[in-house]
């Protein structure tokens, strides 16, 4: 056991509530001193603010004790173990930074391997000392953090997986503690993969995790974490996610879910112990999660948690990156470990109306496996929403923050970190909403043809920009655009561009590969394309869904002098949607006088495709399926030419 300190303050009637910290976990930091969001100063503040406020004073302090491999191997393979074992030794000191390069968003240095022992034996250590009664609850501040960690890799700064191990340790080494079902929460930003996958066949490990998703264009960066990912064999229903479908979720979007879908499913489960893997990188202003999630709002759902299992939780810490934010929010929920007074604050917002979407989606997934989400939720209720954070959501078959995208997320970031009441949307509604007026009316006046080459050759697919909704195979609907009237003609042309198949998932049509059109004319290709006859406005409100998921279309992103200058250059890269897949406008001449334009990649994206950069990838059936009935039904095509053009397109050499 860890060496125990008893603080002579402790009140016999104040709950056992166990805290643990340990200075090794500090040795673990980027080898050449360079700045990173996962370092030792998270955990050290946290414990700073811990001390200023007579935490650990009035707890059971607990020092870091390593783990074993066995109960590492439970979770891990035995090629890992003895890699993070032994990655900060001697022998591996030039060999250490190119092993780390090869993982997905890790860095090794000489205090590796103790940092990640201690974390994953600490975590360990607390949760046996909860089981067996020793302590009523507790936290473990613990770094590196654990819970992306899988069977066989480290990744998204995670070793071992903290709370995973501790877990199965309880459930399979020590039976006699009673602890036969345990509830994980994970309220991390991220997805919790790794957890996910250690307990995804296994019905005494629900695992419950809510995170920003965006179809499976934030990190992780796969549908892991989609909420149609439950389980399977005995394990089937008792994984549940709640993924986010944009950012700035907060107080209001986390306590509906736990009031309409965790705390319902909770009470039916009944678990002996409750894990919560606690990442506060929702947290308001982190650099990271771009949610809004305060101090009292981890307080309030944690005190929620508490009504079930006699109150035996313990929170491992995970990510969080902003150090005010995680010093104050893991405060919060300490005072709520220790019975202290609630944390001041209130929930006055509503939802978004995303977050409804999801919620019902999540309770209709589940329902055939706990009863209590079967019933519809009354329509007053989701009624209630908050304004949406966008004027326009991108429903594109690029949207992604994909490897270029910093400049997005740190747009976000910053308007996060601002407080809503600074923003002042009332104040100047109505500057806005005269100067957005007056360009739309102008721009209403000029037509243009969109040429599209990938799923907007089908109609019906089209016309959810225009009008919003969706068509089968689409995850979510569009918002659609401002002017929402058909296009005033449709008609069809070749041109001698290279159509081709890229990327590996996208938000709207999930895995495979999505259409691109190279940027340059080649001779002996051959593109069909359709073309839309709309207006430059309705021209801008399609950009913007196809490449972003957060912009406010105050001005228009292409203008009349755009138009006029993309006729003597070609194309137009626009800045303000760079890090978007479609945000290079191509030029393809006139029909009848009016100008053909399409969006594609740069120059710049297709040529990392060629070089294998970017990757190439066949569409999924779902997408392929939009190309054929558009070539189909547009009479270009027969549904076996239309099949055989899109499979030479997806296996024909990039050149």
């Amino acid at each position: 056991m860890g060496e125990v300190e008893e603080s002579g303050e402790m009140n016999s009637s104040e709950r056992l509530v166990g805290i643990i910290y340990d200075e090794k976990m500090c040795k673990h930091h980027t080898p050449d001193g360079d700045s990173h969001p996962e370092n030792p100063n998270r955990i050290r503040v946290i414990w700073n603010k811990l001390l200023a406020n007579n935490i650990p004073q009035r707890c059971v302090v607990l020092s870091g004790k390593e783990a074993e491999d066995k109960y590492l191997m439970a979770v891990h393979s035995e090629n890992h173990v003895n890699l993070i074992r032994n990655i900060s030794s001697k022998q591996f000191d030039s060999r250490r930074n190119r092993i780390a390069s090869k993982l997905n968003s890790i860095y090794f240095n000489e205090g590796s391997s103790e940092a990640a022992y201690h974390a994953a034996g600490s975590v360990l250590e607390l949760a046996e000392r909860i089981a067996k009664g020793d302590l009523n609850s507790g936290a473990a501040i613990v770094r590196p953090p654990g819970h992306h960690a899988e069977y066989d890799e480290a990744m998204g700064f995670c070793l071992f997986n903290n709370v995973a191990v501790a877990a199965s340790f309880l459930l399979d080494e020590r039976p006699e503690l009673g602890v036969k079902k345990i509830l994980i929460v994970d309220w991390d930003v991220h997805h919790g993969n790794g957890t996910q996958k250690a307990f995804w066949n296994d019905s005494r490990v629900l695992f419950f995790s809510v995170h920003r998703h965006e179809f499976g264009s934030f990190y992780p960066g796969n549908d892991d974490g989609f909420y149609t990912m439950i389980g399977e064999g005995p394990g089937t229903g008792y994984n549940i996610n709640v993924p986010w479908e944009h950012a700035r979720c907060g107080d209001a979007d986390y306590l509906a879910v736990w009031d309409h879908i965790l705390i319902p499913v909770a009470k039916k489960f009944d678990p002996d112990m409750i894990i919560v893997s606690a990442g506060f990188d929702a947290a308001v202003g982190d650099p990271l999660g771009g949610c809004c999630v305060t101090p009292y709002g981890y307080s309030v759902m944690l005190k929620k948690l508490m009504d079930f299992a006699q109150g035996k939780i313990m929170l491992a810490l995970e990510g969080g990156y902003n150090l005010d934010s995680i010093a104050n929010s893991f405060l919060a929920c300490m005072k709520v470990l220790l019975e202290d007074k609630p944390v001041s604050g209130s929930v006055e917002a509503y939802p978004f109306e995303s977050t409804w979407r999801v919620i019902q989606a999540v309770r209709k997934k589940l329902s055939p496996y706990w009863p209590a989400l079967a019933d519809e939720l009354p329509l007053k209720l989701t009624i209630q929403n908050a304004p949406h954070p966008h004027i326009l959501i991108s429903n594109s078959d690029s949207e992604g923050e994909d490897e270029k995208a910093p400049n997005i997320v740190s747009e976000i970031v910053q308007e996060v970190m601002e407080p809503f009441s600074k923003l002042k949307v009332e104040d100047n509604q109505d500057q806005v909403a005269t100067s957005s007026t007056s360009w739309r009316s102008e721009l209403s006046k000029i037509d243009i043809w969109y040429a599209s080459f990938g799923s907007n050759m089908w109609k019906p697919r089209f016309l959810c920009y225009i009008e919003g909704g969706q068509v089968d195979g689409m995850k979510k609907p569009c918002t659609g655009s401002m002017d929402k009237n058909l296009p005033k003609e449709i008609l069809w042309k070749n041109f001698p561009h290279r159509l081709y198949f890229g990327r590996d998932s996208t938000r709207t049509w999930g895995p495979g590969g999505v259409a691109f059109l190279h940027p340059d004319s080649s001779v002996g290709e051959k593109t069909y394309m359709c073309l839309y006859k709309i207006t430059l406005e309705q021209f801008n409100d399609v950009l913007l869904q196809e490449n972003v998921s957060s912009y406010r279309m105050n001005s228009p992103v292409f203008d009349l002098a755009s138009l006029q200058s993309i006729k003597n250059k070609g194309s137009i890269s626009l800045e303000v949607f760079k890090s978007g897949w479609y945000h290079n406008v191509v030029y393809l001449g006139n029909e009848r006088d009016i100008p053909i334009l399409t969006m594609t990649c740069s120059i710049s994206d297709a040529e990392s495709f060629k070089l294998g950069e970017f990757p190439l990838r066949r569409p999924s059936k779902e997408y392929a399926n939009t190309l054929v009935k558009g070539l189909v039904e547009g009479g270009q095509l027969s549904e076996e030419e239309a099949i055989a053009y899109i499979e030479e397109a997806s296996s024909k050499p990039l050149c």
